[in-house]
């Protein structure tokens, strides 16, 4: 069995590790940055559970940067501390509208969809903030044994 990687207290010489990656904002991409994401955690002492979990998490957030309007890649960030993962997925906003939409509808619409919804249950932390000129963001954030 392997065993985690211990990691040294954090310094200020050796702070978070920090990885980031950047996909095509292209649903076949998604299962990278599910694969990533699992690799970061493995090395930090979480749970298979809690790695399954925030494999669903990121590919829910990738999948709502793709779906929400925006131009370019989806870009992934993860900091990893002794104790915990935040993960920001964001993707750039497609600029002012030239046509106004109605507003979603819904049980899930204000809080972004069932997408954000699963997040919610599956991260101890969520922020979301999506609107067409800035882009979305989304950060999740895991403690290791919860």
């Amino acid at each position: 069995m392997r065993e985690p990687l211990k990691h040294p207290e954090p310094s200020a010489e050796h702070g978070p590790a920090t990885v980031a990656i950047r996909i095509p904002a292209l649903p076949e991409w998604v299962g990278v940055a599910r694969l990533a994401t699992a690799g970061i955690a493995s090395r930090s002492g979480f749970s298979i559970e809690d790695i399954e979990d925030l494999k669903l998490a990121v590919a829910e957030a990738c999948n709502c940067c793709i779906q929400n309007p925006g131009r370019g890649d989806v870009n992934i960030e993860c900091v990893l501390d002794d104790r915990r993962i935040t993960i920001t997925v964001t993707r750039a906003g497609a600029g002012p509208a030239r046509t106004s939409e109605p507003a979603p509808t819904g049980e899930f619409s204000a809080a972004g969809g069932l997408g954000v919804f699963l997040i919610r249950s599956l991260m101890d932390d969520v922020t979301y903030v999506s609107d067409k000129i800035s882009g979305t963001r989304l950060t999740l954030t895991k403690v290791v044994g919860t």
